[in-house]
């Protein structure tokens, strides 16, 4: 799978280290920067990372800042993107099963390098199950994109 990863300073750190695995796991990796732990705007990262996803350049993105919250507050003003901050495995699967959740934003304050080692495996794992209320709720979502 292409993958495109993006954080910002306080997540650069730990992009590493998703990196490393994506790579050990056969996926395809395109890093969009921070390229340095100097401080930079998390929500140009995201644009990054989002506009590769929507032109289908990758088939999924990872955000990783201080929170990721930021990241998934900026991911999802991008039309077409629906993006999750995911601490705990559950939701890391789950918000590809039921959302569909094309950009996982992970907190680098928030866990650590095992944990995210974890959070990357479910989410990537993970397949868009087409039980027709979960594709009724994905098309409602869109429709709410297309109301503003």
């Amino acid at each position: 799978m292409k993958i495109v990863v993006g954080s910002d300073h306080a997540g650069f750190p730990l992009k590493a280290e998703i990196i490393s695995q994506l790579k050990e796991l056969g996926h395809e990796v395109e890093d969009v920067g921070s390229f340095d732990p100097l401080p930079v705007d998390f929500p140009d990262i995201a644009r990054l990372v989002c506009d590769k996803v929507n032109s289908k350049a990758a088939e999924r993105g990872l955000l990783v800042c201080g929170t990721g919250v930021g990241a998934a507050i900026a991911a999802n003003k991008i039309r077409g993107i629906r993006a999750a901050v995911c601490h705990d495995v559950h939701s890391a699967h789950q918000c590809v099963e039921h959302d569909d959740v094309n950009v996982m934003c992970i907190g680098a304050q928030i866990v650590g390098p095992w944990l995210a080692r974890d959070l990357v495996a479910a989410y990537l794992s993970a397949e868009f199950d087409r039980n027709e209320d979960f594709v009724r709720r994905v098309e409602k979502l869109a429709q709410l994109e297309q109301s503003n």
